[in-house]
């Protein structure tokens, strides 16, 4: 069983299902492609996406992997969790985003955590364009529960970064599950 667990995964239902941790400056919006981006996104399909501002912006969503059907066993059996994100800056500002994914147990307790580096986009030396990031891994742990899946983005004037979701759980036996 494939599917996306991560539900809104870029702004089609504006923030539905988003926890705003943190949404300072103009805050957290979605806005049409490319919109002021000016980036085309290799994906037509794809529509929308989430715009971050010039103050500390935070999002996150938690899945509860239980509730999405998926059996004590399935997830015991430590399947491969890849993550796929997609963000993009302005051309005319500079910007940071980051990534945390972490699998908590039932009492949501950090069990294993996927953090990478801050990337910082600056027009002056970069494209901007959209970048891809991928990470995987398997579920090392048994009694993972669920999945947190938070953005960090600020920016370096009152412009606005960019960031399309997606978050991707592989699974060993023909188990999958995509977020």
């Amino acid at each position: 069983m494939t599917r996306n667990l991560l539900k809104n995964p870029s702004g089609e239902e504006q923030l539905e299902f988003w926890e705003l941790t943190e949404n300072g400056g103009s805050q957290w919006k979605v806005e049409d492609m490319p919109g002021d981006c000016g980036h085309d996104f290799c994906n037509d399909g794809v529509t929308k996406y989430f715009a971050t501002s010039f103050e500390l912006c935070l999002k996150r969503q938690v899945i509860d992997l239980l509730d999405e059907g998926y059996s004590g066993e399935q997830l015991d059996a430590q399947p491969t969790v890849s993550v796929e994100d997609w963000y993009c800056g302005r051309t005319d500002c500079g910007c940071t985003y980051q990534m945390t994914v972490c699998l908590l147990d039932d009492n949501h307790e950090v069990i294993q955590e996927y953090k990478p580096d801050p990337v910082t986009l600056d027009p002056d030396s970069d494209d901007c364009s959209w970048k891809q990031v991928r990470r995987e891994g398997e579920m090392n742990s048994l009694n993972i529960q669920r999945l947190v899946l938070e953005y960090r983005g600020t920016l370096r004037s009152e412009r606005s970064q960019f960031i399309i979701s997606s978050f991707v759980v592989n699974g060993k036996d023909n188990f999958s599950l995509e977020t």
